[in-house]
């Protein structure tokens, strides 16, 4: 028997050792055997013994022997017995899911041997759950392995116990096991042999690959081998080895479709299909079987490669007989943009999130393999006309180098998201890049035109800002009406109402003229006809879709109602609130915090002027000129509301510093409205109807405030 199983184990090329343990682990059996007196009882016991003594004892009849060692196991005294371990390593090295002639052969040791623990490690699941492979597999199926059924996340290590059967993934280690492991991997009188500084640089590397660990301490061996002491600089790169390892046991197409995906951030079966090009999706499901690649079931995208790996399939040397070329790696990445594309245009709704998935991954591809544009113009028109303003990846581009209309791209998108977080002077030298480059189309260049039009109104650069706008409206793109209401915007901050709400009136939707008209009618003090105004801005804006037009608009509403009744101002910045989250307006929520502190203008248990303070701060941090002189103006109400002449005085000092430019300076003259005075220094503003008019609505809302608060004391 033991000649038998060293020929099997030499037939099968397994190594020396384990046909060894083969051989002996049946000793005390074929002891026994020999053993006349225990023949007639080892034949009554084991019904199965006798066919197999009377087999050939060839490869199929030899593999039914693990019954034999199972039923010895099972007839030892109970203060003996024991449960074997059984480990089986590299699981995957037995073959490939085609040829499943030597699993066979194991799976069916392990279910003859169930009083044994089977610890079985590999790449990839056991599918011995799986009854499609009923006739490649003897037992197959969730009856036969209830702990052992496929559950979405792929095992890279599995342990298998008849009845207790589970797959586990053994996952990435922690940054602490992986300086634990390196510190103790390599030792000399009980110290570490790897430096902290290397450990540390390894432990960043790694991104707790196990592979990667080993792999490093294979290099430090090298490097010490050679003389000089390792240093952290020598591995801060990827290994080619890597690669090597994770491409060994793929098929061709499986390979093919993992290099397609170091492309992507994210993926799915159909688009990694796509993205390698080929025709059936089998590769594509198959590798995402594999441990490397990582799954978020609740992801747009579900599947994503492990961070080193993809790292290194795209960056490290590739020594594989079948390694890409530079073309290769080109198409490859055509193929990935385009099918992003169609998924963005062919998607049932509006999709925001689809939206910003697409133009993430798409940016990427774009900038990084210098591809044309194509439908990122209009995803970009797209994820601009909600003003919602997400962060895109990829990070931000070197701007003193751009070379390509991706790269501007990416450039101004970048630029746009980030104002909400950065100073308008930032703003505009970004955008001031992108348009001195000349990469973009027309229509694209004048996205950024119109929006650095828009950060020098927020600086309080007014000229530069009508040029801009004029420039933008003069070219009849599809910023035309916008850019009209921004210079709406511009005539009304100069003071020249009539202008404005005639300009108001021919803006239509798309020139937000709702918004227009109630930016007009509250400087004038009439709120009423400011909140409905807004509204209807607000409603239009629901109808169209727009979240960011919609939020805004709201926010200027509970602005405007701030002013006449705290209680109604209480539900609409509420509302605002609701309407705002998850929208990235920087400027706009400023807003609600100046419409809270009119809300509160005039009580002495609100803290108005301490809020200010810290208001004033944020509003300066941001660059937005405009929203301090809505500050200061929420501030005269409350003091003229408390008839507080000296603050009232200061704060009109302050307004009239702020608006020598001539913008916004009749913000001083309403200041003194309120609190019941004439302008020394009339602005000479145009009103819709009468400076008078303007001074009695001012007075009638300090007035009313006054009641307000006498009745609800």
């Amino acid at each position: 028997m033991q000649s038998a199983l060293a020929d099997v184990a030499q037939a099968l090329m397994l190594p020396g050792t384990v046909g060894s343990a083969v051989g002996q682990v049946t000793g005390a059996l074929i002891g026994a055997l020999r053993e006349r007196r225990r023949t007639v009882r080892a034949l009554a016991g084991c019904a199965r013994l006798a066919d197999l003594l009377e087999a050939e004892p060839d490869l199929d009849a030899l593999s039914f022997y693990p019954h034999l060692l199972a039923w010895e196991l099972a007839r030892l005294p109970e203060g003996k017995r024991v449960v074997p371990v059984v480990l089986l390593d590299t699981f995957e090295d037995i073959g490939d899911r085609t040829r499943r002639d030597l699993e066979r052969l194991v799976q069916r040791a392990v279910w003859l041997l169930p009083d044994a623990f089977w610890v079985i490690s590999g790449r990839s699941r056991l599918q011995w759950a799986d009854a499609a492979l009923q006739g490649q597999l003897d037992y197959t199926g969730t009856a036969a392995w209830p702990g052992l059924v496929h559950t979405a996340v792929p095992a890279a290590r599995t342990s298998a116990q008849t009845g207790t059967a589970r797959q586990v993934l053994i996952g990435d280690f922690s940054p602490e096991d992986c300086d634990d492991y390196l510190a103790r991997r390599l030792t000399r009188g009980g110290q570490p042999l790897i430096s902290e500084p290397v450990r540390q640089v390894i432990t960043a590397r790694s991104h707790g690959l196990p592979l990667y660990l080993d792999l490093s301490v294979a290099r430090f061996l090298e490097l010490s081998r050679s003389g000089r002491t390792p240093q952290p600089g020598d591995f801060d790169h990827d290994f080619p080895a890597l690669v090597a390892r994770t491409l060994t046991d793929l098929t061709p197409d499986e390979r093919h479709v993992l290099r397609s995906v170091s492309l992507l951030d994210a993926f799915d079966v159909p688009l990694a299909t796509r993205a390698a090009g080929l025709a059936h999706e089998g590769p594509a499901l198959r590798l995402t079987e594999r441990p490397f690649v990582r799954e978020d079931p609740f992801g747009l995208w579900p599947f994503h490669l492990h961070g080193l790996i993809r790292s290194a399939v795209r960056n490290a040397d590739d020594t594989t007989d079948d390694r890409w070329s530079e073309r290769d790696w080109q198409q490859a990445a055509q193929r990935a943009f385009t099918t992003l594309g169609e998924q963005h245009h062919n998607s049932p709704g509006p999709g925001r999130l689809l939206l910003i998935a697409c133009l993430r991954q798409g940016l990427r591809l774009a900038r990084d393999h210098r591809l044309d544009l194509g439908w990122l113009t209009e995803a970009a028109w797209s994820y601009v006309g909600d003003s919602v303003w997400e962060p895109l990846a990829p990070p931000d581009t070197d701007t003193t180098a751009l070379d390509t209309a991706a790269d501007a791209l990416v450039e101004l998108l970048s630029a746009l998201a980030r104002r909400q977080h950065q100073h308008r002077s930032h703003t505009v030298a970004r955008l001031t890049t992108v348009i001195d480059s000349r990469l973009l189309p027309d229509d694209l260049q004048h996205m950024a035109l119109y929006y650095r039009a828009k950060a020098h109104r927020d600086l309080g650069d007014s000229p530069a800002s009508r040029a801009g706008m004029q420039a933008v409206a003069d070219g009849q793109g599809r910023l035309a009406p916008a850019a009209r209401r921004g210079l709406a915007h511009l005539a009304r901050m100069a003071g020249d109402f009539p202008t404005a709400l005639a300009t108001a009136h021919t803006l239509g939707w798309e020139g937000r003229h709702h918004r227009v008209e109630g930016d007009i009618w509250w400087p004038h003090g009439d709120m009423d006809r400011a909140a409905t105004a807004y509204a209807a801005a607000r409603d239009e804006a629901e109808h169209h879709g727009v979240t960011g037009e919609r939020g805004n608009s709201q926010a200027h509403r509970a602005f405007a109602l701030a002013f006449t009744a705290p209680t109604v101002a209480d539900d609409e910045l509420a509302l605002a609130e609701q309407l705002l989250a998850g929208v990235d307006l920087r400027a706009t929520t400023l807003i609600t915090h100046i419409a809270a502190l009119a809300r509160d203008a005039g009580r002495t248990d609100a803290d108005v002027d301490d809020r200010a303070q810290v208001l004033r701060t944020e509003i300066r941090t941001a660059g937005v000129t405009y929203a301090e002189l809505a500050l200061d103006l929420a501030l005269a109400f409350h003091q003229a509301v408390r008839d507080d002449q000296d603050q009232v005085a200061m704060t009109i000092a302050r307004l009239q510093e702020n608006t020598r430019g001539g913008d916004f300076a009749y913000y001083s003259d309403i200041a003194a409205f309120m609190a019941g005075l004439v302008p020394a220094h009339p602005s000479g503003t145009r009103w819709v109807d009468s400076e008078p008019a303007t001074r009695q609505r001012w007075q009638t809302l300090v007035t009313a405030r006054r009641h307000h608060l006498r009745t609800t004391r």
